[in-house]
């Protein structure tokens, strides 16, 4: 009898997000490898998505072997992949599109309002949770954020597809495999970090309103800011440091000068080395956020509400 409910006993897969993601790649690449030998337009949709979705998709997987509680189902986890991206992406857009302007702090704009449209639809999702483990909501927020990655990847492939001179199925490719490499810097790990303090001080029917979360909010929108100026910043360094006369002078007249094979290279060993602090300054973020995921945070300056519960 014991053997037989040993048998009947479900077997969880083993490091299921590896056969997710490997699966996912071996059918981007064929789906790479059929377009460009026949051109069809048809399979460009395909290897938008396939390409745009891969890594986001297996480290939601990746996470949710790591949830605290039942309560994390695959359907709530679903949920804040998609609702959530999507509403993430579409409140992000017309913020920014009715509130930005040109200038200098740009780049920060768009990171306090990407990371605040993140963070509302996560507590929106999540309200009706009974137990807010903070472990969960680094997970929970997670999900909302590579979800956002994901829809965000495939506009941009979609761009990168239209070039001056027609269509670039290599262009498409190329901002994919960078987009897909960076992935797990990003959004997600963002979101996942404002998750996790949102949840940790967060109570059974309300969403906690602390310093401690103002503050992860102002840090992670800086990182973000970061991480989207790190190009113009190693710009402004490479001249800055390596510039020549001629060049200022081209570059107050409205002309954009041919960098040196010096500049180019130490352009991108900045841009690169930018990349990766601003990463590494997440991670140990994040890590520091899940060391101390059950510390509730003190300091509530308010509680919001959750289905109609008096304050």
């Amino acid at each position: 009898m014991d053997h037989d409910t040993r048998a009947a006993a479900p077997v969880r897969p083993r490091r299921l997000w590896l056969r997710v993601f490997l699966t996912g790649l071996v059918l981007w690449l064929l789906t790479v490898v059929v377009t460009m030998l026949t051109e069809n337009p048809n399979l460009i949709p395909t290897l938008v998505l396939l390409g745009s979705f891969l890594v986001p998709v297996s480290f939601v997987v990746w996470a949710f072997g790591r949830r605290h509680s039942g309560e994390v189902t695959a359907e709530l986890l679903f949920t804040t992949f998609v609702t959530g991206g999507v509403l993430g992406v579409l409140a992000a857009s017309l913020l920014e599109t009715y509130l930005l302007h040109p200038s200098p702090l740009l780049f920060l704009g768009v990171g306090l309002i990407e990371e605040a449209a993140k963070l509302v639809v996560l507590a929106f999702l999540s309200r009706h949770l009974q137990h807010k483990y903070a472990r969960d909501g680094l997970i929970l927020g997670a999900s909302v954020g590579f979800g956002f990655a994901a829809f965000e990847s495939a506009g941009y492939a979609f761009t990168a597809l239209f070039t001056e001179q027609g269509l670039s199925l290599m262009q498409l490719v190329q901002t994919e495999l960078l987009r897909g490499l960076l992935a797990p810097v990003g959004h997600g790990l963002w979101t996942a970090i404002l998750g996790g303090v949102l949840f940790s001080a967060s109570g059974r029917r309300h969403f906690a309103f602390t310093g401690r979360l103002v503050v992860t909010y102002l840090g992670v929108s800086v990182l973000h800011a970061l991480w989207d100026s790190m190009h113009s910043i190693a710009l402004l360094l490479t001249l800055v440091l390596t510039g020549t006369p001629y060049q200022f002078q081209l570059l107050e007249r409205g002309y954009e000068p041919e960098p040196t094979a010096a500049q180019a290279n130490l352009f991108t060993v900045l841009s690169w080395s930018g990349l990766i602090l601003v990463a590494l300054a997440g991670i140990a973020w994040l890590l520091a956020v899940r060391r101390t995921a059950d510390q509730e945070a003190r300091m509530v300056l308010w509680r919001m509400p959750i289905g109609g519960a008096r304050v």
